[in-house]
């Protein structure tokens, strides 16, 4: 069974966070939530979250796929904490899944990992950060190889269908959409 980490940063944007842990977990994915340290996670609209971890724990397992919510101030304290610089590049040289949705994907670019990458993000972070290796793209989600990238709130539901069928195929993905009786869909 796949296994995916998301990190929660202090101002993580709370739709985004939860639409990816409930939407992996109901595809039969295991999902690891970490806090960066081990406060429960006040989110941008004052949500609480409480996370499974914390990072130095999670840091200790294996993961085949590394999503990163959005929000802010949540994406800023991502990018800004070098452990999860330093995971996302490890993941990067073992060839594993590296996500991020809304201002998430300007974590993706401090790590050096947008170069020759298609990638979107809320208006005003990646598009703003002149990264000429880098195609900025207007698409509710990008998926440039094992690099998935995603706009913001809104897309949070296609961009957690997207990841579904990166780890277990179209058919899972599928399933879980049906589940979820999207207007439109079925």
């Amino acid at each position: 069974m796949p296994k995916v980490l998301v990190p929660l940063a202090q101002g993580c944007e709370e739709v985004e966070a939860v639409t990816i842990i409930d939407l992996l977990r109901r595809a039969g994915i295991e999902v690891v939530s970490a806090g960066l340290d081990a406060q429960p996670v006040t989110a941008s609209r004052g949500v609480r979250l409480i996370p499974d971890t914390t990072l130095d724990d999670a840091l200790k397992q294996e993961f085949d796929m590394l999503v990163l919510p959005g929000g802010m101030p949540g994406a800023a304290n991502l990018k800004d904490d070098l452990r999860i610089i330093a995971l996302l590049q490890k993941m990067a040289r073992e060839d594993k899944y590296l996500c991020a949705i809304c201002a998430a994907p300007i974590v993706l670019a401090a790590a050096g990992l947008l170069d020759g990458k298609a990638a979107t993000s809320y208006p005003g972070f990646v598009d703003k950060m002149n990264l000429p290796g880098t195609t900025y793209r207007h698409d509710p989600v990008v998926r440039d190889g094992k690099t998935i990238t995603s706009r913001g709130p809104g897309t949070a539901m296609d961009f957690a269908l997207e990841l579904i069928e990166a780890l277990a195929g179209t058919a899972r993905r599928n399933e879980v959409e049906a589940g979820l009786q999207r207007p439109g869909k079925y």
